[in-house]
């Protein structure tokens, strides 16, 4: 709105205003003129551009009829238009005072509008993360040894040659023991070399050195070997190892573990089998197979149509090993194993590459909530 200027002898000239008594055409036409502006002014900042151009101390319209129309105004026209402008004074007032106080309450409202929560709409359904099936896997295996009496014990992933090796019976010119397999770490000269620990079963030596027998442990956790990653390798992976000593375990007692951790995991219908191998830890070494779950053992392309799938690794307690950790190896017997849990989660799970594990895919993440 732009501020009104008034010239009173030509507005009076215009109105045919001769006579004090002819001011009031005059003051009628400019209260239409205001009432017109009240009308327009419906947000607050259109109302102060029109407060300010009717009630401005300087360039209001009030102030400009003062100062050009009643301080020159001849003495004839003074009174009428003093008079005049003492009744449209109040109702400029009164009208813009009206308008912010509407203003105000239409702003309220719309604020409360914006603000009132209505109870009847559905609730915002917030993202939520959820356990990675590795961890799942973990947890599941666990749960199975668990029910067996067998304690879950942890151990460090930085370990010494001693531990990782010579104490599992791995000999110092071992192939395992070399660079091209196992991350070894860079250390000043003199200190003992560490590394990181290629399988689980350094801790078994940690357990039996901190335990007298009997021991069922199984020990959960990461691995690490120089493997290039591809559809079933990974420089970093998972496994669980499990050993049992006591006095009276024997390779029906290590049969019978073994056969009850397969159907539970993947189900009562899978039968086992063990395959003669050989792992410097265990005399004598097996290799732990499944029928295949998929296709019951007819033969398909995850069973390579052999009906049999390779597990794990396991076999009876080398006694040697008993020597290292200073147990009986003629009173002591026990078995030992070690599963890799990232393939016990692609095959029960038909997941065919192991990086779908380690690249956050929340697509991939979001099947297995």
């Amino acid at each position: 709105m732009t501020t009104k200027t008034i010239s009173v002898t030509q507005t009076l000239a215009q109105l045919g205003v001769t006579r004090p008594t002819q001011a009031s055409p005059l003051f009628a036409a400019l209260r239409r003129e205001f009432d017109r502006d009240a009308e327009a002014a419906r947000e607050e900042a259109g109302w102060k551009a029109f407060r300010d151009a009717w009630l401005g101390r300087k360039s209001g319209v009030l102030a400009q009829i003062t100062e050009n129309w009643l301080k020159p105004a001849p003495p004839e026209l003074k009174r009428a238009v003093g008079q005049a402008l003492n009744e449209l004074r109040p109702h400029v007032e009164a009208v813009v005072e009206a308008r912010r106080a509407a203003i105000e309450a239409g702003a309220e409202q719309a604020a409360a509008a914006r603000e009132r929560v209505d109870l009847s709409l559905p609730g915002v359904e917030r993202p939520i993360g959820s356990r990675h099936l590795i961890r799942q896997t973990f947890e599941e295996i666990e749960r199975i040894f668990l029910a067996l009496g067998y304690t879950v014990v942890e151990g460090p992933e930085i370990e010494t040659p001693y531990y990782n090796f010579e104490a599992l019976n791995i000999p110092e010119h071992h192939p395992a023991r070399d660079t091209m397999d196992t991350f070894y770490l860079h250390l000043p000269p003199g200190i003992t070399p560490r590394l990181l620990r290629t399988h689980t079963s350094p801790v078994q030596v940690h357990a039996m050195e901190a335990q007298k027998p009997p021991v069922r442990i199984i020990v959960p956790g990461k691995v690490y070997r120089r493997d290039n990653p591809d559809a079933t390798h990974s420089f970093m992976f998972h496994q669980v190892e499990g050993l049992a000593v006591d006095t009276d375990i024997t390779f029906c007692e290590f049969k019978g573990t073994v056969e009850y951790l397969v159907t539970q995991f993947f189900g009562p219908t899978v039968k086992t089998r063990l395959r003669p191998s050989y792992f410097p830890f265990t005399e004598p070494s097996a290799e732990v197979d499944a029928s295949c779950h998929v296709c019951g053992g007819s033969g398909c392309r995850t069973c390579k149509f052999s009906g049999w799938i390779e597990l794990f690794g396991a076999g009876m307690v080398d006694p040697a090993v008993y020597g290292f950790v200073n147990y009986d190896a003629k009173r002591l017997s026990g078995f030992a194993f070690g599963l890799g849990v990232d393939r016990f989660a692609m095959l029960k799970y038909g997941i065919n590459d192991i990086q779908l594990f380690f690249q956050n895919d929340v697509r991939f993440l979001r099947q297995f909530p």
